[in-house]
């Protein structure tokens, strides 16, 4: 055998070792999978949960995105946007921060007198009855649901209904990003949707990726559960239903041209699921949520499943390295620390408790043994109160 072939016999020697070991490797690498909630919520399975580095662009820039947050201009909506673009301001220039301009998008369909405080975009509201039948409209009669938003696009201002904040009001999110989305200057190219109930703990860099939106997934979105529902808004030749993500529509940072795509069909999904009773009352108030969930995935738009995105006490009790607090539920305690889910505590934060006024400055702080999430939800409150001029006016 001449040297050539001794060669030529080790290389191919030395490659399918290679390969073998590689594939030995591979096959043995643990694979990390964790649900969206805790597991006594639900036993829904769902894709894997991907915590993501950080990406910067080849070139070092920053990824930013917009801060929209939708909201009316009721009490309860408006002291809770005051304490959301606090610290949103506290936090944007911060570490790691990809954190751009910020939009309270205003549904009231009229500005109001903070403005001058907080950037708004003042974006109509639905006209009264779409939220609750789109058969009930007259003039314009039984129409499909295709057509509604050429409709509200073509007579933006129009007068012949009594324009509401009632009803099911979430369904003016949808509509209102909509009209942001085609009327505003948004110099960033990827946006983040909040809500008004949430507080930035910290700098928040860009979690998407890869053309993915970056989401939080709730425990209590379920697609597989209700797939025969589901399969009205996502047909079969769509995919499997768990293409369907378990998400809402906030937090979500998404890109601006994917959400442009996104945005129409969410509405128009929104007023199909709320006019069809068996949808409405499966879904009931996560209608919307699902309706964006099934939008994203109808556009190809599939999610990262953040976990770390927030959290939410009472349940979650510690802040950790999330970036969002939401305040969704109320917090009762009794003065030992203990939990009173249910039932009114000697302690408590609720956001409903302040509807028709503001949180007064200066909350008490909860008693011993109450978890640091709460904790730091009522100091971050009562910073945010302390600083903001003219608060409770």
């Amino acid at each position: 055998m001449g040297c050539g072939d001794l060669f030529f016999s080790l290389l191919i020697t030395f490659s399918a070792a290679l390969i073998t070991y590689n594939i030995l490797i591979s096959a043995n690498a643990p694979l990390k999978q964790e649900l969206p909630g805790p597991s006594s919520r639900s036993s829904l399975l769902v894709d894997p949960i991907i915590k993501m580095p950080f990406e910067r662009s080849s070139s070092g820039k920053k990824r930013l995105f917009h801060t929209a947050v939708t909201a009316s201009d009721s009490v309860y909506n408006t002291w809770q946007c005051r304490l959301m673009y606090y610290w949103y301001k506290k936090h944007k220039d911060g570490p790691n921060s990809e954190m751009g301009g910020f939009t309270r998008i205003l549904h009231s369909g009229k500005p109001d007198k903070f403005m001058e405080e907080i950037p708004t975009f003042i974006a109509q509201p639905l006209p009264s009855g779409m939220d609750q039948s789109i058969d009930d409209l007259k003039p314009l009669g039984k129409v499909k649901t295709a057509y509604v938003l050429t409709w509200l696009l073509k007579k933006p201002r129009q007068r012949r209904y009594k324009l509401i904040d009632s009803g099911y009001i979430v369904l003016n999110r949808p509509w209102a990003f909509v009209q942001w989305l085609q009327k505003a200057d948004i110099k960033e190219d990827y946006i983040l949707m909040a809500e008004p109930d949430h507080i930035i703990v910290k700098p928040i860099p860009n979690l998407s990726k890869g053309g993915l939106g970056a989401a939080f997934p709730f425990f209590y979105i379920e697609p597989k559960k209700y797939e025969s529902v589901l399969r009205k808004y996502f047909p079969e030749d769509k995919g499997p239903i768990t293409t369907i993500d378990p998400i809402g529509n906030s937090p979500v940072i998404v890109g601006k041209e994917s959400l442009k795509k996104i945005a129409p069909t969410w509405m128009n999904i929104s007023l199909a699921m709320k006019k069809d009773p068996e949808t409405d009352k499966a879904f009931g108030w996560v209608l919307e949520m699902y309706a964006y969930a099934v939008s994203s995935a109808l556009h190809g738009v599939g999610n990262i499943l953040y976990k770390d995105f927030m959290i939410q006490p009472p349940w979650d009790t510690e802040v950790g390295k999330k970036f969002i607090i939401h305040y969704t539920y109320g917090c009762d305690y009794d003065m030992k620390g203990k939990l009173t889910y249910g039932k009114i505590g000697e302690w408590r934060f609720d956001k409903r408790s302040y509807d028709n006024v503001a949180p007064p400055r200066n909350l008490p702080l909860p008693p011993p043994g109450v978890p640091d999430s709460v904790v730091t939800l009522v100091k971050m409150v009562n910073e945010a109160t302390s600083n903001i001029p003219n608060w409770g006016s």
